[in-house]
């Protein structure tokens, strides 16, 4: 089983992220969360067009077909520039609509999805919010028994990633199937979290070793203090472990491996943010920082489709039941500002 990037897959990574470096994520999230979407919807266009959303679509719908392990790769450069917008909810959209047996929704919906020029996001069983339902264009309520497209959506409340925005989807709607594979969207909705956490995790890093390179105390970079390597070396090994797991079960996609990849990156992500905080000083707390985008992110994403001990309970039962995705799309949403 190969578990690193192959180097096709490396420069898909390197084009998308030179397209997204370009894009000045940074003022493209404020934006967002402000509720202005133009330049956000721009951006989707281009990633779009990069091919990351066919990579969840099947041929016969405009799509690449599914390669999880290529929207891995994919997703982790997403995570490393914070990309807004329900990006996950369109993967496990799409993903949901191939599955299921009446294919007149998928013909219908997913080639839209393919060309980026459908935003799709999801509400989860039980949590009653969806992320950026103001922004999206499909708006699928999920529950046990029955998918359904939601005629609109409710007043938008603000979520614990401010480019994460949280409305209700309204009642009723067009019934797409009864009984969905709701396991199915748990799967590729973790698979993508997983990912994008591990690129958030990537960032934040980084950021932090440049930043302990030019803080300086009693003369020196704090960098050069033992205990500021340790810290930094833990971070990088928890997301060195991290990285296989994601590949890995991009390539299996059995619920277990996913689920155990969602808790090892979104605690990989987390530790490293925490590092990025405390290394940062009075400066990681300053929300005009642009850590400050990446430091919620990793928190946010701790607890999507699934929080850490659901996943570990999944892991050790050897299943992943799709009860995940009951919390919510972000879970945690109004308390702890900080990692």
């Amino acid at each position: 089983m190969r578990l690193r990037p192959d180097p096709e897959q490396r420069a898909f990574a390197a084009s998308l992220g030179t397209l997204l470096t370009k894009a000045d994520t940074p003022a493209v999230i404020r934006e967002w969360s402000r509720g202005a979407h133009p330049r956000g919807r721009a951006l989707w266009s281009r990633i779009a067009d990069a091919g990351v959303f066919a990579l969840a679509v099947p041929e016969a719908y405009g799509g690449l077909g599914a390669r999880p392990a290529d929207l891995a790769v994919a997703f982790t450069e997403l995570g490393r520039h914070a990309v807004p917008g329900p990006l996950v909810e369109t993967v496990a959209a799409a993903a949901l609509l191939t599955a299921l047996p009446d294919p007149g929704p998928a013909g219908r919906l997913l080639p839209a999805l393919a060309r980026g020029e459908t935003l799709a996001t999801l509400a989860p069983p039980g949590s009653g919010y969806a992320l950026d339902g103001d922004a999206a264009d499909l708006r699928l309520a999920l529950s046990p028994d029955a998918l359904r497209a939601a005629p609109g959506h409710g007043p938008v409340s603000p979520s614990l990633d401010p480019a994460r925005r949280r409305t209700p989807l309204l009642p009723g709607g067009e019934l797409l199937a009864a009984d969905p594979p709701l396991a199915t969207a748990v799967s590729w909705a973790r698979l993508a979290t997983a990912a994008q956490a591990l690129g958030v995790g990537l960032a934040l890093l980084d950021r932090t070793v440049e930043q302990v390179k030019a803080r300086r105390q009693f003369g020196v970079p704090i960098g050069s203090f033992q205990s500021v390597k340790h810290r930094l070396a833990d971070a990088r090994i928890a997301l060195d472990f991290a990285a296989p797991l994601v590949l890995g079960a991009a390539l299996t996609m059995a619920p277990a491996d996913l689920a155990a990849a969602k808790a090892r990156a979104c605690e990989a992500a987390y530790t490293t943010a925490r590092t990025a905080l405390h290394l940062h000083g009075a400066l990681g707390y300053t929300a005009e920082y642009d850590l400050s985008l990446w430091l919620l992110k990793a928190r946010a994403l701790r607890g999507a489709w699934g929080t850490p001990e659901e996943c570990v309970t999944a892991v050790l039962d050897g299943h992943g039941d799709g009860h995940g995705g009951g919390h919510g799309p972000d879970q945690g949403q109004q308390s702890g500002a900080c990692p």
